[in-house]
């Protein structure tokens, strides 16, 4: 598990440590880790440390000042290393003095095209986390010049920490150094991509952080907590699952949904609908039938996918979200609930929901996104009393109460059609079992990115492989040392 907070309880918690602690000495402690991870770099790179060169790239302020710190102690380990101030009437005085001793190099102007062209790696010290925006022209034509590997201290400049927003020029790391603890734009597209590899360097913040802002669950989070049947259960005890999906229009929704539900757990899946045949023929084991009514008892349902927003769509919601157990609503129930929001009061309000929009399903419920998906989540979570779930690059789920999980996926392999179907149906399976909605949101995002890198293989692959998929990536997450998404 990957606890994140926001950039001012993380400066918050800094400044409580460095009221107990020596003056520079946090700094410098996070300065060595960085250097640490810039040598490892080049002995993995060039293949060298001693002899190799390093420009570090230095604005103003603190970062600036790690940046430095971290060229005097590679400078200690034979490294050849080159300044280039950005802002020399506001460089972190002891940091440069400190790389001045250790026998560093510093230039300004026309004089840092030739060190960054001859690097061997780059070591972004530009903005912290309070800046805001995008790379400055100036700094943007010193980082266009870049040929070489990155490392870049706590964030790659350009990209805003809070939102995770890239607006213009920014750099792209091959590693990200993170001081005390992770911040959103290390877990939230598209910073998290410019990001490449984070490490995290503890300098004893944890203890005044409280609850984190966002939690990014992990293989073992997820392996951990998915429902596998003990010797006492039986089809039934591990949750019933119904799905109201496809229509003679979108039939495979139906498969694909329901196709979900099956293969994330081995409890009992009830379909209702018009694809009933279709599903009966893809789907032997599961209970398929042409109407709600004649579906029988279950413990969750899946609405939305290929029902259509007609009146026929219209009243199988209203049927499922007045059926007193949790739902997962996704799709075309969407579009429903955005044109008549007085469905949702046909819920108990103590009912569970989860709503998986995609950001145009996302627009049309709750209004456009804006830079802060987090914030936008949050807010349409809290007033539609539900669990949201918003895929992406970086999918983001918040619950009711402010909670919110993202799974960071380090692919596109899920952006298919027919993949949000049987996401929908892994979501379904799991609420069936009693799992807390929205960890249950997360887990199902979790395994369902993981079974999409497994069923591509590093080539595009239909949302029926990604379903096929399913059994194989919770193998992985129930076995210690699994393989994982891409970017994990």
């Amino acid at each position: 598990m990957r606890e994140v907070w926001t950039t001012d309880r993380v400066r918050a918690a800094e400044a409580t440590v460095l009221a107990r602690t020596p003056p520079g000495s946090l700094m410098r402690h996070a300065a060595f880790a960085v250097s640490v991870h810039a040598a490892r770099m080049l002995a993995d790179g060039p293949g060298r440390v001693s002899g190799s060169k390093v420009t570090l790239l230095v604005g103003a302020g603190d970062n600036g000042g790690d940046a430095l710190w971290a060229g005097a102690f590679l400078r200690k380990r034979g490294v050849g290393v080159t300044a280039v101030l950005l802002a020399p009437d506001r460089t972190h005085a002891e940091g440069l003095a400190a790389l001045r001793r250790a026998g560093g190099r510093v230039v300004t102007g026309d004089a840092a095209d030739q060190h960054i062209a001859a690097a061997d790696l780059v070591i972004d010290g530009i903005v912290g986390l309070s800046a805001r925006g995008c790379l400055r022209p100036a700094a943007a034509e010193l980082v266009s010049a870049i040929t070489s590997p990155v490392l870049a201290v706590d964030l790659p400049s350009g990209v805003e920490p809070n939102t995770g927003a890239v607006a213009g020029p920014a750099v792209t790391a091959e590693v990200t150094v993170t001081c005390g603890a992770y911040k959103p734009l290390h877990v939230l597209a598209p910073a998290a991509t410019h990001c490449g590899d984070v490490r995290l360097v503890d300098i004893g913040l944890r203890p005044e952080l409280g609850e984190p802002d966002m939690v990014l669950l992990g293989a073992e989070d997820v392996g951990h907590a998915w429902p596998i049947p003990g010797p006492a259960d039986d089809k039934y005890t591990q949750g019933v699952t119904g799905i109201a999906a496809g229509s003679s229009t979108y039939p495979g929704a139906a498969v694909l949904a329901t196709g979900g539900a099956v293969l994330a757990t081995s409890g009992m899946v009830r379909y209702a609908g018009h694809a009933a045949d279709l599903v009966r023929a893809q789907w032997p084991e599961v209970i398929a039938t042409g109407s709600l009514a004649d579906a029988g008892r279950v413990q969750s349902w899946v609405v939305g996918p290929g029902i259509g927003t007609g009146s026929a769509g219209h009243e199988t919601l209203r049927a499922v979200l007045s059926s007193g157990v949790p739902v997962c609503a996704d799709a075309d129930a969407i579009t429903l609930l955005a044109a008549a929001p007085e469905l949702l009061d046909a819920r108990d309000p103590g009912t569970p929901l989860v709503l998986t929009p995609h950001a145009g399903e996302f627009a049309r419920f709750a209004g456009e996104i804006g830079e802060d998906r987090v914030a936008a989540v949050r807010s349409a979570a809290k007033r539609a009393n539900a669990v949201v779930l918003l895929k992406g690059h970086s999918t983001v789920i918040a619950a009711p109460d402010g909670r919110v999980l993202v799974n960071y996926s380090g692919s596109s392999w899920p952006a298919t059609p027919g993949s949000g179907d049987v996401l929908a149906g892994i979501i379904g399976s799991l609420l069936a079992s009693g799992m807390d909605p929205c960890f249950a949101a997360g887990c199902a995002a979790y395994a369902h990115d993981l079974a999409a890198d497994l069923a591509a293989h590093g080539a595009p692959a239909p949302a029926t492989a990604i379903c096929a998929a399913i059994p194989d990536a919770i193998r992985a997450l129930r076995h210690p040392g699994a393989a994982s998404p891409a970017g994990r």
